[in-house]
């Protein structure tokens, strides 16, 4: 039975999911029609929607492209390789590969969206070498899949955001401590019932035998190049000195920021650990270089298509239609189910607007006023929005592009595999959130 579904999902994705480029420009113009139609917007003031939010996630777009290049370079050194390869040897059958990769990722991502993102593809990448016949989009899947929790940990931005003083919307909710969010017993049982469902449904994916594309093919790295001190600039290039007195200040800014500062992880730091670790573990500038080359090369996707997830933001806010979409859910809701239609609402919104910041502006005022309306405790409010935001991930290729092109595969390879845990899940947080006190 869950073969037939797996392979009616894997064969429906394949058949019609476009492009990632392609789909974000059909969302661009569903978006800009709908805006029309329901929020009676002018063409020519979509238009100036459009363009002027195409640029707003210029940061972001850059954050996401160092994810991918740190975090490959990190990966590509002798160091992190030999880590990575005896933790793929832990794995010595196709479906304990699948369990595996899903697992690590799922606590990866718990810690740090990011770090699980880059962490889960070359883990995947590593366990596929040593587990020449797994299904290799389907590992890659899972470990895409263990993105699902990253909203509902540490980094979550919608639980760290109401635990700041002076938020956008203190004067409704006040600040909101991490002990009523991401640590409140009913949020911890959700992680504890998607670290248990998740790797489940992924190896029962898998069926008896896993073998749909031969893990083999998986293109090699490209090797070191060769070492040459003929003149003063090479040998600047191959200068271990010169590398290692950059990373010892960043490792010394590192402990200033996390000792002395108290500071937190977030997408910057992340990145700069990923980039100095790399410096000090590659030796040489030379080294460094040829592995970030190699990384570069699969940001194609993350550079083209943000701006126009951008774009699409700005026509969802400015028009008016993210807004309506909440409002419809919150008024067909009651106290036991507003938390359930939150989290639809969310998975809706997301699909649109892939930012979990981003979705909070647009949906806070909406949903807190009405669910205080309805007796709903605040922190339930915004747990729901943050789980919806981290559910339709698993369909919406936007933050699966850094892992794709760290695997070498299309959205079309693993999206399939992704939507049997979208159902999966979306009935065990739904209900979680409705039911769990």
């Amino acid at each position: 039975m869950m073969q037939r579904l797996t392979n009616g999902s894997v064969k429906l994705v394949e058949r019609f999911l476009p492009d990632p480029y392609v789909l974000v420009l059909l969302l661009s113009l569903v978006v800009f029609v709908a805006a029309m139609v329901f929020e009676g917007q002018s063409p020519l003031q979509m238009v100036q929607y459009w363009g002027d939010g195409f640029w707003n996630l210029l940061t972001f777009a850059m954050q996401m492209v160092l994810v991918l290049v740190t975090g490959f370079v990190l990966a590509s050194t002798p160091f992190f390789k030999r880590i990575l390869k005896a933790l793929g040897q832990l794995a010595r059958s196709p479906g304990q590969a699948v369990v595996l990769v899903t697992l690590v990722s799922l606590a990866a991502a718990w810690i740090n969206w990011g770090f699980g993102l880059v962490i889960g593809a070359l883990f995947a990448r590593q366990v596929a070498r040593e587990v020449p016949n797994v299904n290799y989009p389907l590992l890659i899947a899972s470990a895409y899949s263990g993105f699902m929790v990253w909203h509902g940990g540490l980094a979550g931005s919608v639980p760290l955001v109401i635990a700041t003083e002076g938020h956008f919307t203190a004067d409704m909710i006040g600040v909101i401590p991490t002990s009523e969010t991401i640590f409140a017993p009913f949020n911890l049982l959700l992680v504890l019932a998607m670290f248990i469902v998740i790797p489940v449904v992924n190896r029962l994916m898998m069926g008896d035998g896993g073998k749909h594309v031969d893990a083999t093919k998986l293109a090699e790295e490209a090797s070191l190049p060769e070492l040459k001190n003929d003149t003063p600039a090479e040998k600047l290039e191959n200068s271990r000195l010169l590398a290692q007195a950059v990373g010892i200040m960043g490792l010394i800014f590192a402990g200033y920021y996390f000792l002395a500062r108290s500071g937190s992880l977030n997408l910057n730091i992340v990145n700069f650990m990923f980039l100095i670790l790399g410096i000090i573990l590659h030796g040489r500038p030379s080294r460094f270089i040829a592995s970030a080359s190699e990384a570069v090369r699969g940001s194609t996707g993350i550079i083209i298509q943000f701006p126009f997830y951008a774009g699409i933001m700005a026509m969802m806010v400015d028009s008016g239609l993210a807004s309506s979409l909440s409002n419809w859910f919150a008024n067909v809701a009651n106290p036991t189910t507003f938390p359930l239609f939150t989290f639809l609402s969310a998975g809706v919104v997301n699909i649109f607007v892939p930012s979990g910041g981003g979705q909070w502006a647009v949906q806070a005022p909406i949903m807190l006023e009405a669910g205080a309306a309805l007796g709903v405790e605040p922190a339930r409010t915004a747990m729901a929005v943050a789980w919806g935001d981290a559910w339709t991930n698993m369909i919406q290729p936007f933050w699966a592009l850094p892992a794709l092109a760290i695997a070498g595969l299309s959205a079309r390879d693993v999206m399939g595999y992704c939507l049997i845990v979208l159902l999966a899940t979306g009935v065990v947080l739904g209900l979680g959130l409705m039911l769990l006190p």
